[in-house]
């Protein structure tokens, strides 16, 4: 029943600051020269994907249909020492330089504005918290609601709406003062999480599970031969699926490779990357909001057998902002004690089901 389970939301209006205006003038680069002659040639006005709205709609609906067990709170800001665990020094001094000032990062569109790094501190920060609360005990799970993203941010490049690899950093504190050894952090997002891939490539105590849509979508990693390497081989696991793969193909991969795998693992806790694009109105993918609460009961279920329930969410992307604040509610009403749908159909299969019964006595003279 909703509301059996405790869980804590991490939220801070300050993410909100994370707003670039494409029509403003950024700092002069080449990168920002590119990025200009990439926009002028398309057909059709192009304004920022990842903006302030993503959060304000998933707060609206939880605000108007509020889940019994959810608290909400707000956690501090990462520290330069916490980042520091996942991204190089040359790469931090280079964000914080930033602070105050509007800004292309990258060729694919990534930009900051002048208080995107406080809001990209705060995301870290609340994703720490988040790990925090579930390992102390404080919550039976959580989920960090948080923005910019984090999971193309590599060590040392900000990449795809990304500036600090948000799950990566709270991984890293978790095994660095919260006596966690081995973590497992499974990336359901549509786009393949590159960076936290290449942040764990060749870590044997951290057990990377993607499944996304395959090259080439972006970013065009995550094939199905990238396994990490050195020490890590092995420890990496991708799921690369063609477009328009939904609920029933996700299920069957979480049961049939996720599954064993935790339980050959071990994990101390488990994260999420929680991306809501693999939704039908978003990106390229079918996941329906039944989808959404199988997987979310499948990694509940891995967490209570291998490491007491210590489970953390943390938002990575969903842009389509029905389908994302819907899906978010999906997943936090599970989270708190829904009951997942018994058996998931494919898509359309319950409107045949429904149409067939309809016209049945029409063939039936009787």
């Amino acid at each position: 029943m909703i509301g059996d389970r405790s869980v804590t939301v991490f939220y801070d209006e300050v993410m909100l600051g994370h707003d670039p205006d494409v029509n403003l003038p950024f700092l002069p680069s080449r990168v920002e020269k590119r990025v200009r002659n990439i926009l002028k040639e398309l057909d059709f006005k192009w304004s920022y994907p990842e903006h302030p709205g993503r959060l304000t709609a998933i707060k609206e609906l939880l605000d108007a249909e509020p889940i019994p067990g959810l608290t909400f709170k707000a956690g501090a800001h990462a520290s330069y020492d916490q980042l520091g665990r996942v991204h190089t020094t040359t790469y931090l001094d280079h964000m914080f330089s930033l602070e105050g000032k509007p800004a292309w990062l990258d060729s694919d569109t990534t930009a900051v504005s002048p208080n995107s790094i406080k809001a990209a501190t705060s995301a870290a920060g609340n994703a720490i918290a988040a790990v925090e609360c579930v390992v102390k005990g404080e919550s039976q799970s959580a989920f960090a609601l948080v923005r910019p993203p984090g999971h193309h941010a590599d060590p040392v490049r900000a990449r795809g709406f990304c500036l600090f690899n948000n799950v990566a950093v709270a991984a890293a504190h978790a095994q660095a003062k919260l006596g966690c050894e081995r973590i497992l952090i499974i990336d359901w997002d549509a786009h393949h999480g590159n960076g936290t891939q290449d942040i764990f490539w060749a870590d044997p105590d951290v057990l990377f599970f993607d499944i996304h849509c395959a090259a080439p979508f972006y970013p065009g990693t995550g094939s199905l031969y990238e396994v990490g390497g050195g020490l890590g081989e092995g420890y990496t696991i991708n799921v690369p699926i063609p477009e328009d793969t939904g609920d029933v193909i996700f299920e069957k991969a979480f049961r049939e490779i996720l599954v064993p795998a935790a339980a050959h693992f071990q994990p101390d806790l488990v994260l999420i990357s929680a991306g809501f694009d693999p939704h039908r109105n978003d990106m390229a993918l079918n996941l329906t909001y039944d989808g959404f609460a199988m997987l979310t009961s499948i990694v509940q279920e891995i967490a209570a057998e291998h490491c007491d329930g210590r489970l953390a969410l943390v938002l990575e992307g969903g842009y389509d902002l029905k389908s994302l604040s819907r899906g978010v509610h999906t997943v936090l009403q599970v989270l708190a004690g829904a009951e997942p749908p018994e058996q998931l159909k494919e898509r359309g299969l319950q409107e045949v089901e429904e149409a067939a019964e309809f016209h049945r006595d029409a063939f039936n003279e009787d």
